[in-house]
């Protein structure tokens, strides 16, 4: 089982990428700035219509999220003590610039690929704790896990409610995703504000962590 407070940052951490992607989903127009099963769908669907836009777009949110991912590990991998820190840091200035852009007349096109980056780099934050993948980006393969789990439960071999602390991360998702959409209404592109202290907390509670160690 995953300790109660590695679940809680966990939950918090994907509710801040539910929180972005909700926004980027609205400012591109529903495409995604992490779930990238669902933009490669679009992009091969895209493909076959010779909707050519759509497919760069699409490709370019995929490969952003990549080199994210990449990135954001090298970072956590250089440095056992201080990798959390650098890629949490890192992550809150990828969704402050895409802001920045956004608020500089960039087109969704071009600002919401940095969320893309930042989503990839998110996944390297935190390691995982029991069972569960804590502060992910995407929920598809944590809903599964939840169902194998259950039906692990269900035969005596796992502990008996662990799959709830799977279904947890995702309805850490399925809030963070109704609070950005819900802000943005207000406030607009403003609303990245609040993942940006998110991910600055983190950053801060990281450094903390490490000059400790």
């Amino acid at each position: 089982m995953t300790p109660a407070r590695h679940l809680v940052l966990g939950m918090v951490l994907t509710g801040a990428a539910g929180f972005v992607d909700a926004i980027g989903f609205i400012e591109l127009g529903g495409f995604f700035t992490s779930f990238m099963s669902g933009n490669t769908t679009q992009g091969g669907a895209a493909l076959v219509d010779g909707a050519w836009p759509v497919v760069g777009l699409t490709l370019s949110l995929v490969a952003l999220f990549f080199i994210g991912s990449v990135l954001g590990n090298l970072l956590a991998f250089s440095n056992l003590r201080w990798g959390p820190a650098t890629v949490s840091g890192g992550v809150t200035l990828g969704v402050a610039g895409a802001l920045a852009l956004v608020l500089l007349g960039h087109p969704p096109g071009q600002s919401m690929l940095v969320l893309a980056a930042a989503a990839g780099a998110q996944n390297a934050i935190l390691p995982m704790r029991g069972a569960v993948r804590l502060g992910a980006t995407f929920v598809t393969g944590t809903l599964y896990v939840a169902g194998q789990d259950l039906a692990l439960a269900l035969k005596g071999k796992v502990p008996p409610w662990r799959w709830a602390q799977h279904l947890a991360i995702w309805l850490g998702l399925l809030a963070g995703a109704i609070i950005g959409a819900w802000l943005y209404s207000l406030v607009g592109i403003y609303a990245l504000t609040l993942p940006i202290f998110v991910y600055a907390a983190f950053t801060t509670g990281h450094v903390r962590a490490a000059r400790r160690g």
